[in-house]
């Protein structure tokens, strides 16, 4: 399972379940991320099979995530991404492969009070009525996952949107992970 996938993607880091939202821009003005994502993580896949995710910095601003099964550690994946906070979300923003349509992905994630990572994927339902009341612009693409949908909003409506408190549903749980050893 590719990281973005397991971790929703880049650091999730993008668990998709079939359908995938990207955006045709980059988050604006990366930052750096807190120093708490940085570390060894644990999970398990839709499976139960227990998986390992190691986060690092790869550069200023730009972190690389590393994502496995336990039992087969040779099967590593790994996507750079960068992060930036905006209201009081902390997002990731991950380049894709042309075979999943190439652009970005966008994610939401959280430190919790357990000390646990999760990650949010974007409703792609949500994000279809949102582009249907014209409230966000973009088109359906396919990739090798299935249907999808890109987004070329500007980033700055894409975040008014997300910001909005009516929209807080747009965030669905992707991925929990524990720090490893705990």
């Amino acid at each position: 399972m590719k990281t973005w996938r397991v971790a929703v993607i880049a650091l999730s880091f993008l668990l998709l379940s079939g359908c995938l939202v990207t955006f045709k821009d980059p988050l604006p003005a990366p930052e750096a991320a807190p120093k708490a994502l940085l570390g060894q993580w644990s999970s398990k896949n839709a499976w139960g099979e227990p998986l390992k995710l190691t986060i690092s910095r790869a550069g200023q601003h730009r972190y690389k995530a590393v994502s496995y099964p336990t039992a087969k550690p040779s099967q590593r994946d790994e996507y750079l991404f960068s992060v930036s906070r905006h209201g009081s979300r902390w997002y990731l923003s991950a380049p894709l492969p042309a075979k999943f349509g190439g652009h970005y992905v966008l994610a939401g994630f959280e430190i919790d009070d357990k000390h646990e990572l999760v990650v949010y994927n974007l409703d792609l339902e949500q994000i279809h009525q949102a582009i249907g009341q014209q409230a966000l612009h973009g088109s359906p693409v396919e990739t090798v996952e299935g249907a999808g949908v890109l987004v070329d909003s500007p980033m700055n409506q894409v975040f008014a949107y997300l910001d909005n408190p009516a929209n807080a549903d747009v965030f669905v749980e992707a991925a929990r992970y524990q720090r490893a050893g705990q």
